[in-house]
Parts: C-alpha cells; structure tokens; sequence
C-alpha cells in the first residue's frame, strides 16, 4: 500500500504529467456533464419510456457507450459511435482507393489530411442518423406531448444541427485529449461512459438476487470472483507477447555479418492482440446495423427475422457474427498497425538481423508469418471473451446489464484502455527513473 501511494505521489510531483492527467479529468468531466443535458424543445419528464426501452439489447449496449446520453435524449445522444464508422469506412477504403494508401506513405501530413477526411466523413454520418433518432423516439415509447415544439422544422432542423455539434464536440474532446492529455482520447469517452453504467448495474444484481431468492450473497459472490478471472483473461490477452530474437552485427568485406557486436541479444516484441481493443470497437459500431435495418423494414419478413435475430445481444445468430468479425478486424487491423516490411527495412539498416534468417524479404516475410500464427490465437480469444456475456447470461440467468462486464465489449474496453493508459503513465515515471504503476525494472528515484 506505502508502494502505492509513493507513486501516486511521483506522479503528482512530474509536472507535465500531473497537468496531463487534469486535462483529461477536466475533459472527461466536460463530456459527463452534456451527456445530462436534454435537448430543447424535448420534456425530459416523459423520457421513462425511453430509457426502459434501452435497458437491455443492442440499444441498451448503445446507450452504455454513449454513458447514457442517448436514453437521456442528450445533446450528445449519437455519442462518438459516427466517428468510429467513420474510421472503420475509411480505413477500409484505404485498400482499395490508390490516394488514401497514397496518404498512408505521406507520414505526418498524409496522416493529417487522412484524419480531416474521417471528420468530414463523422458529419456526414451524423446528419443521417441526427434525424433517424429523433423520429425513432417515438418508436421507443416517447409520446408525442414529449416534444414541446412538435416535430416541425423549427423543432427538426435546430435539434439536428446540435446533436451534429454534440458528436463533433465529442469527437473533439477526444482528439484533444489524445494531444493534451494522457491515453487514447475516443478509447476514454467510451471507457468513461461504459463506467458510468456500472454501478447501477451491479446494484440491479444484487438486489435480484437477494430479493428474489435466486442465489443470495453467495451467487453475487460466485460472480465477483468469476468477473475477476475474465478481468485476468482480459489482461493476459493484452499483455502477452512473442519475443523474437534480434542481433546486430556489421558487414564483413566479404558482404556477410560479423559476430554480434553490442555485446547481448535484443527483441522484437510482438503482441499475440496487436490490435487492442479497436476489433471489438469496430465489430460492435457494424453490429449496429443489421439491427436498425430490422427494425426499419420489420414490414417484411426478412426485415421482422433480422430484428428478432440482431436486436438480441445474447442471441446465438448475433454473437455468432459478432465472433467472426471480431477475428476478420483483428487480422485486418494488425495487418495495417504492424508494418513487417518496415519493420524489417529498419533492422536492415540498423544492422540487425533475427539469427537464421536473411535480412530483407525474408525477414519481412518470417516476421509476417510469425504474426499470423500469433494473431489466430489471439483473435479466437478476443471473440470468446466478447460473447462470454451471452454465455453469461444463459448460463448463470445474470442481469443483462451486469452480464456487459464479464468480458464483451465494455470489459475488454475498459481493460485495453486502462492498460493503455497506465503504460503510458508508466513510460513518464520510468523517463524521470522512478519506479513504474507496472514491474518494469527496478528505476529508482536518482538523488
């Protein structure tokens, strides 16, 4: 414990990270504070409806990550999900569209001009959705007498002008944190909004357990220690890395190498989930759709299967799919997050060269391999944790909103941005040699 609040303390005592560290919070709490805020022109009384209709289901999952803002009819009700379909769009664009890999090579300013299109992109998105939520309220339960101005222009055209403001000033809150704060700003938002639900969700278990006569203290016992182990899975998938052997030698006069001249053997760190959380996050923003396209075309019987089918979060069908995307983003996404020719042009040029193996191409290629192998695992993984919660739910007949954190989206969100956060914390105290959140080496405070 002494331990822990000595690095609390290192950390307050580095000013840059301590200002990094309120920025964040401030932003944070900016964020939390909109998502209260009603619409105008919207009776915030006769919204019951509303967020029992959003208590469970897809909806309910998308009002999770939104931190309750879309069952608050909220001026951040899209939440930061168009962003992410928007990324999703164009990075899948960028294999395809010769100016977007173009953009990829470019380096910083290619980078920049690549996020300006993923913006534009977000707004567009929004003014698709912007109204489609605002007629679909009725459909979840919201009388007409809720909306004080009618559904007229006068009430339409403002209300989408400010939930596409509210998405772009969440999308901002987001980037800025990312530049001025500490961890991955969008990553955050959904983090901070998935927490906010928590509570409410365990104080639901806990009393249908106690009231009902379904298992008492001892089941919600059971579930606390099973929700810790899934959290141990989470972090071991996270965290765990193939090391692969690195040397660095000099050319001989002959063309070959010499004998390893910096005295010990390095490593490439490859990590068996490269991706992170972004597969889940992707995957999720799709399994969006099929469905709102349920419930939009639920005249026909393709449409009333689909909405039966998809809006069912614990549905066999739905985590079936939900599964297979999450294995086809997570190779998609490792294969344009870890550049293996780059990799392997650096360690050429270094003078590195993994033993046994040319440098070049085939270093390139071994290093391909070896990611795929590792990433296979790593992605069956990542899909088995995602549907633990139906698996939860049919199994154990847990609360549908506790269900959520035994593994799912919002656990494996909340673990991947923690962790990422905490490394990056971790890398500001190993820099001013104090001893880091995670054991990393043995730094101590120089005098």
């Amino acid at each position: 414990m002494k331990k822990f609040f000595d690095t609390i303390s290192n950390i307050w005592k580095i000013e840059e990270l301590r200002n990094r560290i309120m920025v964040t919070l401030g932003l944070l709490l900016v964020y939390r504070f909109g998502c209260q805020i009603v619409l105008p022109g919207i009776d915030s009384s006769q919204l019951a409806e509303l967020a029992s209709s959003t208590d469970q289901g897809i909806f309910g999952l998308l009002n999770a990550f939104t931190g309750g803002a879309f069952a608050n009819a909220s001026i951040f009700a899209l939440g930061i999900m168009p962003y992410i379909s928007a990324s999703i769009v164009v990075q899948l664009m960028g294999i395809a569209i010769p100016y977007l890999q173009k953009l990829d090579k470019e380096g910083e300013s290619g980078r920049k001009t690549k996020n300006q299109i993923t913006r534009w992109l977000t707004i567009g998105i929004c003014i698709v959705q912007a109204p489609a939520y605002l007629y679909g309220l009725e459909a979840f339960g919201v009388r007409d007498s809720a909306f004080l101005l009618g559904k007229g222009l006068n009430f339409m055209i403002p209300a989408v002008i400010i939930l596409v403001t509210g998405c772009v000033f969440a999308m901002w809150l987001g980037e800025k944190i990312t530049d001025k704060g500490i961890g991955n700003g969008i990553s955050l938002l959904i983090m901070i909004g998935i927490i906010a639900t928590m509570p409410q969700s365990f104080v639901q278990e806990f009393f249908s357990r106690t009231t009902n006569n379904t298992g008492g203290l001892m089941f919600i016992l059971i579930e606390v220690i099973l929700w810790f182990l899934v959290i141990l899975a989470s972090v071991l998938l996270v965290m765990a890395t193939r090391r692969i052997p690195v040397q660095y030698a000099r050319r001989s006069a002959s063309g070959g190498y010499e004998k390893n001249v910096m005295g010990s053997r390095q490593y490439i760190p490859l990590k068996l989930n490269a991706s992170g959380v972004m597969p889940i996050i992707f995957a999720q923003a799709i399994m969006f759709a099929p469905g709102l396209l349920g419930k939009t075309f639920n005249e026909t019987a393709f449409g009333q299967w689909m909405e039966v089918q998809f809006s069912d979060i614990f549905g066999l069908a739905y985590n079936i799919l939900f599964g297979v995307l999450i294995v086809i983003f997570t190779f998609f996404y490792t294969a344009i997050t870890v550049p293996t020719n780059k990799m392997a042009d650096d360690l050429k040029r270094s003078g590195g060269f993994i033993p046994g193996i040319r440098p070049g191409k085939e270093t390139a290629d071994f290093l391909d391999k070896i990611m795929s192998l590792i990433t296979l695992p790593g992605s069956i993984f990542l899909a088995v944790l995602a549907v633990l919660p139906a698996v939860v739910v049919k199994l154990m007949d847990v609360q549908a909103g506790w269900a959520l954190f035994y593994g799912g989206t919002s656990l494996l969100i909340m673990v991947g941005v923690a962790i990422d956060t905490v490394q990056q914390v971790n890398a500001y105290l190993l820099n001013r040699h104090y001893d880091g959140l995670m054991k990393t080496g043995k730094n101590r405070k120089v005098a």
